[in-house]
């Protein structure tokens, strides 16, 4: 599921204003897959989730919060901050 978070540069820009984390995720995984995820692991409501895959092979899951939950308190328990 769910392997690490991505902290680069767009991704930490994105936590602050738009209440969105960014997680590297198996290539199998589906973007309901990630949901339940993230849902059921850090206990917050998800909107909504992109995926990507970057040229390298690896696929990027950007997972949008509900104004209820924080992305930033996420990203304080996961040690980004």
């Amino acid at each position: 599921m769910l392997k690490y978070a991505c902290v680069t540069e767009k991704a930490t820009a994105q936590l602050d204003t738009q209440n969105k984390l960014t997680f590297v995720v198996d290539t199998e995984d589906t973007k309901y897959d990630v949901k339940k995820a993230v849902e059921e692991i850090y206990g917050v409501t998800v909107v909504d989730v992109k995926t990507l895959v970057t040229p390298k092979g690896a696929k990027k899951a950007t997972v949008t919060l509900s104004g209820d939950d924080s992305a930033e308190e996420i990203a304080s328990k996961l040690g980004i901050f």
